[in-house]
């Protein structure tokens, strides 16, 4: 068996670079959504390439889902793909009860910032298709 030294040379090298200290006063941000999309920017640089996340609005419910969000570097080859039912199975199902769908939105990103985005959930308050209907329902209210 063999035994590590981690005091070798080529394990532990010395740390030579300072640590600024924080500023008095961060930014904060009060959109939760804009928070979510600068958290998951901050891991962008492991995640991959950057490419575009993107919400589909189904035009009627498909049982509980109104929306979709994808992750695509060649958007318009994943939007091909989703329209001939072979991207998501969400969208595959979908195509296959004859509800079509519209492109709401679309983020540049990665595919952290896309599992924020799901995890978050709420895509209807993402969605402007959805923003409209809600803001035509609302005025005739007092």
């Amino acid at each position: 068996m063999t035994t590590l030294d981690i005091n070798h040379p080529a394990i532990c090298q010395p740390v030579t670079e300072t640590v600024s200290t924080p500023p008095d006063c961060l930014p904060v941000t009060l959109d939760l959504a804009t928070a979510v999309l600068e958290a998951a920017a901050a891991w962008d640089h492991i995640d991959g390439p950057t490419g575009w996340i993107y919400l589909l609005h189904f035009d009627q419910p498909y049982r509980h889902a109104k929306h979709y969000t994808g992750f695509a570097v060649d958007l318009d080859r994943r939007l091909i793909a989703h329209t001939c039912g072979r991207g998501a199975r969400l969208t595959a199902v979908v195509a296959q009860a004859g509800i079509g769908w519209r492109l709401a939105r679309v983020w540049p990103g990665t595919r952290s910032t896309e599992r924020a985005l799901k995890n978050q959930g709420g895509a209807s308050r993402r969605c402007p298709i959805c923003w409209a209907t809600r803001s035509e329902t609302n005025r005739g209210r007092p």
